[in-house]
């Protein structure tokens, strides 16, 4: 039990600083790198009060997937730290505002928190056999909180959507393949008969653009005149 408390207050000690160098840090790999070390040190922190299942979704979630695509990010993105700091003390009043009205909120909510008389008789009553953690997190969240947990799924789905139009740009530029244009093709579209005399290049013939049916809008095709005959393949076909 005293080693329980000690690892308790070195895990909890270790998370505070972390979260702190998430804020302060100037890098944005270095914040991203103190956020994994918030969660394995929060992982920690539940294992040590028995909830082994909360721990290892945070490590499996948080940590393997939603803090490693955080870093992947910051590592892409290319940001103008010069720019970015030009703009801390234009926007400094606006945020001193936001975090006065957080800390009011947060000095209301633990103003009015109180601990239920029952919790210290369930905090020493003894977990019933055969209902492992896990199981019994389950059971809760969706019998009690059957509403809220789909709520908050609905919310997250909504919030996903948004940021996928958001983001989204149609870009015209990109090559596309036009599937049921090439199934109707005929060999004609794809096909020229030329006269080619012996002996004659690319430097007397050109180079060959696409027939009428594979061309751009407005493009003329003009083929030239030749005595021999010979099948060639329009490059851009499919």
């Amino acid at each position: 039990m005293i080693f329980a408390q000690i690892f308790f207050y070195i895990f909890a000690a270790i998370l505070i600083v972390s979260a702190v160098m998430v804020v302060t840090s100037r890098n944005p790999v270095h914040s991203v790198l103190f956020l994994i070390l918030c969660f394995f040190n929060a992982a920690a922190l539940f294992l040590i009060a028995g909830a082994e299942f909360l721990a290892f979704i945070l490590l499996i979630v948080y940590v393997g997937a939603v803090a490693v695509l955080f870093l992947f990010v910051v590592m892409m993105l290319d940001i103008d730290f010069t720019e970015l700091r030009a703009g801390v003390q234009r926007y400094a009043p606006i945020g001193a505002v936001v975090g006065i009205i957080l800390l009011l909120e947060l000095v209301m909510a633990v103003g009015g928190w109180k601990i239920a008389p029952a919790a210290a008789v369930l905090r020493m009553s003894p977990m019933p056999l055969g209902i492992s953690n896990t199981d019994a997190i389950g059971r809760i969240l969706y019998t009690q909180y059957a509403f809220l947990f789909e709520t908050s799924s609905v919310v997250l789905m909504v919030a996903m959507i948004g940021a996928i139009v958001l983001t989204h740009r149609e870009r015209t530029r990109s090559k596309s393949q036009n599937i049921a244009r090439q199934n109707a093709r005929q060999p004609a579209d794809t096909l020229t008969m030329m006269d080619v005399p012996i002996g004659v290049g690319v430097k007397q013939l050109g180079i060959l653009r696409p027939g009428p049916a594979l061309a751009a809008p407005g493009e003329k095709i003009t083929l030239p005149e030749t005595d021999h005959v010979a099948v060639t393949h329009k490059p851009g076909a499919h």
